[in-house]
């Protein structure tokens, strides 16, 4: 008897989710696919691929690294208590220094290991390989041209890569349709360029990424928290549509992660509760 559409499509699930956990157990164990004689890379002595992208363009501008003009919080008990996820926003803009103090709180280099092996930057990652990029489609920054923005981290500054024809358009879009994020001042989108980390972990690169990419989110919620602003991480991304906004291939680099920062209001609390109506609805 032939299974039912339901019970093969319930068998494709399984198998999926199977081969999801496997990124996590096949790093924790041994692989038996992969013989003892592999060697990654870098054990290979093979070229390592640059510790940052270049410049793409020559409208550059540099950061304001002059923190302490920033009202910034030292109550660190109060910060991590304070960090919540924040989908409502005021729609006002960023200062280009507040700007400045996310972008070095997430990505910032703090010193270069060797010749230029590795950088030391303000977040923890596996190997020190740092294999993300930080994308901004940037709608309220004072001094800033609404537009889409790279940062560079190794001079701290940030290039224009030209404007948005549809910014709301490509912001929903590229979030899934999560258009409560229209009104974020800056929406940051991070790529992996692959082989950055595969050049040192090669097959067992992957989860690796996975827990490098939270690293710099927290820190962004934290910062975010310490100036009074707010934002909120999004896994719902659509690759396509951020790659070709940017001009990705998609293959060695692609995004894959985003999270709007905006302006905050305590007044808006009942906003931000109405996201989890569903939950006293459904007696959850």
């Amino acid at each position: 008897m032939e299974k039912s559409k339901t019970t093969q499509f319930d068998e494709i699930i399984r198998a999926r989710i199977r081969q999801g956990r496997a990124i996590i157990t096949k790093f924790a164990d041994e692989d038996a696919a992969i013989p003892e004689t592999y060697m990654t890379d870098q054990e290979l002595k093979k070229p390592q691929p640059p510790l940052a992208k270049a410049p793409m363009t020559d409208r550059i501008t540099d950061l304001p690294n002059d923190f302490d003009a920033l009202d910034i919080r030292s109550d660190f008990l109060g910060i991590i208590n304070d960090r919540k996820s924040h989908r409502v926003y005021t729609d006002q803009p960023l200062t280009l220094r507040e700007l400045s103090y996310l972008l070095w709180c997430t990505q910032g280099v703090k010193d270069v290991r060797g010749k230029s092996y590795a950088t030391i930057r303000t977040v923890p990652c596996g190997g020190a390989r740092h294999e993300f990029e930080c994308y901004m489609a940037i709608r309220r920054v004072e001094g800033l041209e609404p537009g889409l923005y790279h940062y560079l981290p190794m001079t701290h500054q940030i290039e224009f890569l030209g404007e948005s024809a549809d910014m709301g358009g490509f912001i929903s879009r590229s979030l899934q349709e999560q258009n409560w994020a229209l009104k974020a001042s800056v929406v940051f989108y991070y790529s992996c360029v692959f082989y950055r980390a595969e050049w040192r972990y090669g097959v067992w690169a992957h989860p690796v990424i996975m827990m490098d990419s939270g690293h710099i989110t927290e820190n962004l919620y934290l910062a975010a928290t310490s100036i009074g602003l707010g934002g909120c991480a999004i896994a719902a991304v659509d690759p396509e549509a951020c790659n070709r906004e940017f001009g990705l291939d998609g293959v060695e680099e692609t995004i894959f992660y985003a999270m709007p920062v905006g302006t905050v209001d305590p007044a808006d609390r009942e906003s931000e509760d109405a996201f989890y109506a569903f939950v006293r609805e459904e007696g959850l």
